[in-house]
């Protein structure tokens, strides 16, 4: 990761969902007080580096965007961006996407969840550790309101079988065409870096969109 200037965390402490002390119980997030209005609510799982919420963000000031993501260093990297940016429609976490979703954010009032380029860890003994399940995919259902939308993109084409099997299983949702990928016209227009990435070395991505009935 580029170093980047280092800001002082009361300046990046409005972009940021702040941390519940140890021990205290977690409240429920209200969205018109983190975003200060009730448009709606977008939420991204492990955004890493921020590129989606950046580009999104810009590109849509009708939408608010919350990320998740359990990386410290790079909730703190992608704050540091929103700052330069200036943009008022973007809040980060640092936490458990399942914990805080299934605990924190209300029933049904997100418009849709974006998953993309999960962590595949490939050994078999590590699959339980991956953050696709049956069980991630109901609290996601929970969250979202009817006729919200989940995106789903990983360039491992087993964990994709995987992840086409669970939705199918889960009859709240239905599966929607996915369109297709639009040729990038710059180094920053890309969904994340990994698509980045992976589009420069001729890698094959999957994408799937799902629906919430």
């Amino acid at each position: 990761m580029r170093r980047r200037r280092r800001l002082p965390i009361e300046e990046l402490a409005p972009y940021l969902l702040p941390d519940v002390p140890r021990g205290a119980v977690a409240p429920a997030i209200d969205w018109s007080v983190l975003f200060g209005n009730d448009r709606p609510i977008e939420v991204e799982v492990g955004f890493g580096k921020g590129l989606f919420l950046l580009t999104s963000g810009s590109s849509r000031p009708e939408v608010n965007f919350f990320g998740v993501e359990i990386i410290r260093k790079y909730q703190l990297h992608t704050a540091t961006r929103l700052v330069e940016r200036k943009l008022p429609n973007v809040r980060v976490a640092c936490a458990d996407a399942k914990l805080l979703l299934r605990d924190r954010v209300p029933p049904g009032s997100v418009h849709a969840v974006h998953v993309y380029f999960p962590d595949p860890w490939w050994k078999s003994r590590h699959h339980k550790r991956r953050l696709f399940t049956s069980e991630f995919v109901a609290i996601v259902e929970k969250v979202l309101q009817v006729g919200g939308r989940f995106h789903i993109v990983t360039d491992v084409e087993e964990y994709f079988t995987v992840m086409l099997a669970i939705m199918k299983d889960m009859p709240a949702f239905a599966e929607m065409l996915a369109p297709p990928p639009t040729e990038p016209q710059h180094d920053f227009d890309y969904l994340t870096n990994f698509e980045r990435k992976f589009r420069k070395e001729g890698r094959p991505i999957y994408r799937a969109v799902y629906i919430r009935r």
